[in-house]
């Protein structure tokens, strides 16, 4: 069994910085794109994560449910204003361990990719199906794969250096089987730290097919939040799928 087969990996390494890292997007055009596909809801998030996302669609009054595989992570939204009020199953995204009908369900952020095989991505969809409810939709959020990006079987990049630590991150690529490691690597006084991370990453003409072995249908794709047209230039996508 592989370390990336626990879904609470990635919440356990990453959820007391998660908040605070450079890189997270400003989650309100998502919050704004949702919201305006919500229809009264209830919503459900898989991989809520600390809530970035879902506290804001609450205050709009929207009834918002999550799925979040990490206890660290739940532990950060439930610190927050309004993170104890929203009722979150412990679990793997792709097992969707909910019941009841959802007007809309969203999977953003790349997470679609946290799943390390092709296999558990089509669980997710054939999961997500079962839970919404007629008309409902079903987001994805997910970059859109660039070959350049693996022209080399390995990289190498050197995150940060002090006068105390240094911090590197060294990637592998399978490309037969659309799945890279990446691994970040700290040295400081204490030691060696090692924060492990996979993504198995699909384009989207793939990710249509497991939403069609689903039942779900593509409606809408855009190339942001602000639906701006999608081409064969975006490196991004949203798409938006529906029950047929």
């Amino acid at each position: 069994m592989s370390v990336f087969d626990d879904p609470g990996l990635f919440g356990r390494l990453w959820a007391a910085d998660y908040d605070s890292g450079d890189t997270n997007p400003d989650p309100m055009p998502a919050v704004d794109f949702l919201a305006d596909l919500a229809d009264g809801g209830p919503v459900l998030e898989l991989a809520i994560g600390t809530g970035r996302v879902a506290l804001p669609l609450a205050e709009r009054g929207l009834t918002v449910h999550g799925i979040e595989a990490s206890e660290e992570m739940l532990a950060q939204m439930r610190a927050k204003p309004g993170g104890d009020q929203i009722p979150v199953v412990v679990g793997d995204m792709a097992d969707v361990p909910v019941a009841g009908e959802f007007r809309l369900a969203y999977l953003i952020f790349n997470t679609l990719f946290n799943l390390v095989d092709a296999e558990r991505q089509a669980d997710c969809f054939r999961n997500v199906a079962r839970v919404l409810s007629p008309g409902g939709a079903f987001v994805i959020e997910a970059f859109v794969p660039d070959p350049r990006d693996f022209d080399a079987d390995e990289q190498v990049q050197v995150r940060a250096v002090t006068e105390d630590s240094a911090t590197i991150r060294l990637h592998s690529y399978d490309r037969p089987a659309q799945r890279f490691i990446r691994q970040t690597i700290t040295f400081d006084g204490d030691g060696v730290h090692l924060k492990p991370f996979a993504m198995r990453y699909a384009w989207p003409h793939q990710i249509d097919e497991m939403a069609q072995q689903a039942g779900l249908r593509l409606t809408e794709r855009y190339a942001d939040w602000h639906r701006r047209p999608f081409d064969a230039s975006s490196p991004a996508h949203i798409s938006v799928y529906r029950m047929r």
